[in-house]
């Protein structure tokens, strides 16, 4: 049963894929859009406030974790344009397991977010930004990124499937941009008033960005840090891939 839901699964991974053949406009504009971003906030806009030491050294991890947070819009449109279309539909007709879908595109999308994350290390270090905790912290902090971005795309996906339609995403999109400005991707929560800043320590993207800035440091690493950025998502999917599947699973054939 494994090994039929995984074949499944990757020939959904593989359906994916070959959009962005067919529309290489979307994966080009998903790596530029959060390099823009990181430009923006470290020469344009400014910020952070409250941070010692080099700008950079904060920034380029908490842009790392923020782009994990954002660009869900385009598998949540996905989801939602193949149930209106009746893909879903005839898929669900065919002996294939339940799910494989939905982990395909988020195959896909993990593959997509592994781009991003080169082009952002990438552009960071020619901005002269360095890594001071060795090949394996550097590894991990990739490790605990990628888990957040999983763990947020089964909200995504769980959501699209709420929604229903392509025309609804947007509105849900909206909820995203408090997630990822509420944090301490750009600004240290010491900055803020009091109030705002509890909200910012409890934020769940506030955990990875702590704990990624931590591995990337020569100081040493704070093992509560690391792990309350694994609790996080690990409790994020306990939550939404059940609800996913099971939303999945109830849909009309």
């Amino acid at each position: 049963m494994t090994t039929y839901a995984l074949t499944d699964s990757w020939t959904m991974t593989r359906r994916e894929l070959a959009h962005w053949a067919r529309q290489p406009v979307q994966v080009v504009v998903a790596l530029v859009f959060p390099v823009m971003l990181m430009l923006m906030f470290g020469y344009l806009i400014g910020g952070g406030r409250g941070v010692q030491g080099e700008y950079l050294d904060y920034l380029i991890p908490g842009m790392l974790a923020l782009t994990m947070a954002f660009g869900l819009e385009g598998t949540m449109i996905a989801v939602t344009q193949d149930l209106t279309k009746g893909v879903v539909d005839r898929f669900r007709s065919m002996p294939m397991a339940d799910g494989a879908v939905l982990v395909g595109r988020s195959v896909a999308d993990m593959l997509q977010s592994v781009l991003v994350l080169a082009a952002l290390t990438g552009v960071g270090l020619a901005l002269g930004w360095r890594t001071h905790g060795g090949p394996a912290a550097f590894l991990a902090a990739m490790g605990l990124l990628l888990l957040f971005r999983f763990a947020m795309l089964w909200i995504g996906i769980h959501l699209a499937l709420v929604a229903g339609r392509p025309e609804m995403v947007q509105a849900v999109q909206i909820l995203v941009w408090p997630v990822g400005f509420l944090s301490n991707a750009l600004a240290t929560p010491a900055s803020m008033p009091d109030w705002l800043g509890t909200v910012v320590d409890w934020n769940p993207l506030s955990h990875t960005a702590t704990a990624v800035r931590d591995l990337f440091a020569a100081d040493p690493v704070d093992t509560a840090d690391v792990w309350s950025a694994v609790a996080w998502p690990l409790g994020l999917l306990a939550v939404f891939f059940p609800l996913a599947v099971r939303r999945f699973g109830r849909l009309s054939r």
